[in-house]
């Protein structure tokens, strides 16, 4: 049984929080197919930031999302500290600091992976966040900042010892962002000095490949990313495969239809139907990336502009699929 802090989980296949992605109803999609836990996309430390309409979105949380995780991101202990407490005022009962993202805007304010390359200030950083809240506190990081410095091992050891309750390993430096292909011996080298559960990470996108990840790392658990993108039943498939040693029934095209549409009506909801229809196109192009001739439909989706038409061009794609796989039949 996986367990963080108090929290003991009901699977070790986790949703890794994604900007722009790890909203509240993908979240819900994904714990609806057994992810053990989610967690919220990425919160600036800075608290000033969060009455946007991007900030205040990524603060709706379910009670039923449990335990309700936050990641949050910066360079100021100070401020990260506040920021934490902040998200234990609103409910979170995990706090994950973010140090693996990549992106330049925010490696420019020396946040996220840009961290690795100052092990003095992520060490300020994991002491005034765990001081400051009762909660645990978690940590995202990758292997170093470049291959020829992997210093991520080092990195888990001061965690650790300061009291973090679990650290994620993406299979990258900082400077291979998503290039070439993830490596598990740095993962395999931490989950094998530490005692606290080490998440595996990276280019994780079907269950023969979490089986093996899981069994050359030995992590506790696996963190999924971008290969829960257009199949948020990976976490039913990977669950199934670790306990089974093999893949479930796959799901019907009915129930794809279904998975879908549920999360399109979804995102219509939470974000308004202007919106809501924008950002469902991305989500559309992914479902679509895993199904036959996707992109001629992806097209068609993208050029519509209410609600009401994308839920009817959904149910128009899954009914040609259905007749194209029973054809095939």
């Amino acid at each position: 049984m996986l367990k963080i802090g108090p929290y003991e989980l009901d699977s070790p296949v986790l949703l890794a929080p994604m900007a722009g992605v790890t909203d509240l109803p993908f979240r819900k999609i994904c714990r609806q197919f057994g992810a053990g836990l989610t967690t919220s996309e990425m919160l600036t430390s800075d608290t000033s930031l969060w009455h946007s309409r991007k900030s205040s979105k990524r603060l709706v949380i379910d009670e039923q999302d449990w335990p309700i995780s936050i990641q949050i991101a910066g360079s100021d202990p100070l401020m990260l500290a506040d920021a934490a407490q902040a998200c234990v005022e609103l409910g979170a009962q995990i706090v994950d600091i973010n140090m693996g993202c990549p992106a330049k805007k925010v490696c420019k304010k020396a946040a996220g992976s840009a961290l690795l390359a100052d092990e003095p200030q992520i060490e300020a950083i994991l002491r005034a966040v765990i001081d400051a809240v009762e909660v645990p506190v978690t940590l995202k990081t990758r292997t170093g900042t470049e291959p020829s410095n992997r210093n991520s091992p080092r990195v888990a050891k001061m965690a650790e010892a300061l009291g973090v309750s679990a650290i994620a390993i993406h299979g990258r430096t900082r400077a291979c962002r998503f290039n070439g292909d993830a490596e598990y011996n740095t993962i395999t080298e931490i989950s094998s000095e530490l005692s606290i559960p080490v998440l595996a990470n990276g280019d994780i996108n079907c269950a023969d490949k979490a089986q093996a990840v899981i069994k050359k790392t030995g992590a506790a658990a696996l963190l999924i990313g971008r290969g829960a993108l257009g199949q948020p039943w990976l976490f039913r498939d990977i669950k199934h495969m670790l306990n089974h040693g093999e893949l479930p029934t796959p799901l019907s095209m009915r129930e794809k239809q279904h998975v879908v549409e549920q999360h399109l009506s979804a995102l219509h909801a939470f974000y308004g139907p202007v919106q809501g229809v924008r950002i469902a196109r991305k989500h559309f192009a992914w479902y679509c990336a895993h199904l036959p001739d996707g992109e001629q439909w992806r097209r068609k989706f993208n050029q519509l502009q209410e609600p009401e038409q994308q839920l009817w061009l959904n149910n128009n794609y899954f009914q040609w699929l259905i007749s194209y796989e029973e054809q095939a039949e």
